[in-house]
């Protein structure tokens, strides 16, 4: 259990960088941000499927020699590239439908009951609901605070002033939750039924596969080339595409995987909140400022939360 609930925070701390990371390249539209992130993930993975045959000449004596090329069989590409679609590309897509309809704080919102979600779906049988209780309670009001201390306020007449449709907005939304819900409880079981697939050949494929989907989404929603290019500050574009590609996409999903084979959904879900304290300390320190009190007393909710379930699930 240790392993896996350290697997999850640094998982939580990987994915924490992509708060800060737009805010380094604000001239860049997110799409376009999205895309490069999961084709660099997709190239770092492409890498080290085409070298994995050279990792076995740095064996000792009798044991070295060419590892065999460690590729999906078909129905295991298929499956990455369904979940890839659920938790990378389909997923975003949703969410940016979503803020182009109704605006961002209503479907932030939305978005921030994904832990609830999993922790409530993915319970053991084994385990009471009085068990898990403390631990939902704790992170639902720490929710609730963050909300108010970010300022998140719902205001309708936002998306109409904007030209969007708020109903539809919110729709997208709600399927953005439940995509990456899905993803979060369909990977789960799906690694437990497959012990055969470590974590870091699962996140290669899911790489690839989110790579092939980024294409589609930058052929349907992307900025041309040429204008990309062309802006100013493009070197340091592509330089935070490669790290968040590599770190809070290919490296995060070696870490929640591992997660994820060794946790209950429930607990790891509940350590997915782990990314909103990452990414508020790196975005505090970004910008060289001090967390208003309601957003530290969210995020000691959240701790105590985590420590809540981690001891129902002991």
């Amino acid at each position: 259990m240790l392993t896996g609930i350290l697997a999850g925070l640094g998982a939580g701390a990987f994915w924490g960088m992509t708060f800060i990371a737009p805010l380094m390249v604000a001239g860049f539209d997110s799409v376009d941000y999205t895309v490069g992130r999961f084709l660099a993930c997709g190239l770092f993975a492409l890498v080290l499927l085409a070298t994995r045959p050279l990792a076995g000449l740095f064996q000792p004596g009798a044991e070295r020699r060419l590892a065999r090329w460690n590729l999906p069989t078909p129905r295991q590409a298929l499956a990455a590239l369904g979940l890839s679609v659920l938790g990378y590309t389909g997923y975003y897509l949703l969410l940016v439908l979503a803020i182009q309809d109704a605006g961002a704080p209503l479907p932030v919102l939305i978005i921030g009951t994904i832990p609830l979600w999993v922790m409530v779906l993915g319970k053991p049988k084994g385990l009471r609901w009085r068990a898990l209780v403390p631990g939902l309670v704790l992170t639902a009001l720490g929710m609730l605070l963050m909300m108010q201390a970010t300022g998140h306020g719902v205001d309708p007449g936002a998306a109409t002033a904007s030209g969007g449709h708020l109903l539809r907005g919110v729709l997208y939304a709600v399927a953005a939750m439940a995509s990456w819900t899905a993803f979060g409880l369909l990977n789960a079981a799906w690694l437990r039924r497959h012990p055969e697939v470590n974590s870091t050949d699962w996140a290669n494929w899911l790489g690839v596969a989110a790579a092939l989907g980024a294409l589609l989404l930058w052929a349907g929603w992307g900025t041309g080339w040429a204008e990309l290019s062309a802006r100013e500050g493009f070197g340091l574009f592509v330089l935070v595409c490669v790290v968040t590609g590599i770190g809070s996409a290919w490296v995060a999903a070696v870490l929640w995987n591992m997660a994820s084979r060794r946790l209950s959904p429930s607990l790891a879900g509940q350590l997915i909140v782990s990314e909103t304290v990452f990414g508020l300390a790196y975005a505090f320190l970004w910008d060289a400022t001090w967390p208003a009190p309601l957003q530290l007393a969210a995020c000691v909710l959240f701790l105590l939360g985590i420590l809540a379930s981690i001891r129902a699930h002991r």
